[in-house]
């Protein structure tokens, strides 16, 4: 279970640095160069996007990479990571993979309680 998470969190960390990186340059874009009537508005939360875009895949990678020594921690950061995604973003075609990989390997970390090593976080 925890080899899974490791591998969901991190997957889902990459996918979501693709999708910050574009809405992160999304905003960036719109702010300099202006709206386009009919086409191209400004999100409502700047700020939102704009920490998700850099918090949700630091904290999926991270939780991804903790999930073999320390699932709880891991565990929680990915739901956290899987939780600020979905606000930031909502559930679209662009974040269904990121958000979905990030909540499993969450819930497979969480689930992780009698671990191959001597370590257990319960």
């Amino acid at each position: 279970m925890r080899n899974a998470a490791l591998t969901l969190g991190v997957i889902g960390g990459v996918i979501a640095m693709i999708v910050g990186v574009f809405s992160y340059g999304y905003t960036e874009a719109i702010q300099r160069y202006g709206e386009i009537e009919g086409l191209a508005y400004q999100v409502g939360n700047v700020e939102l996007i704009r920490t998700a875009a850099v918090l949700a895949p630091l904290l999926a990678i991270a939780g991804g990479a903790m999930a073999k020594a320390r699932a709880l921690w891991g565990g929680v950061a990915m739901l956290l990571a899987c939780g600020l995604m979905y606000a930031a973003y909502g559930f679209n075609v662009g974040t269904m993979f990121p958000i979905a990989f990030t909540g499993l390997g969450g819930l497979l970390a969480l689930a992780a309680g009698k671990p191959d090593e001597p370590k257990a976080h319960f």
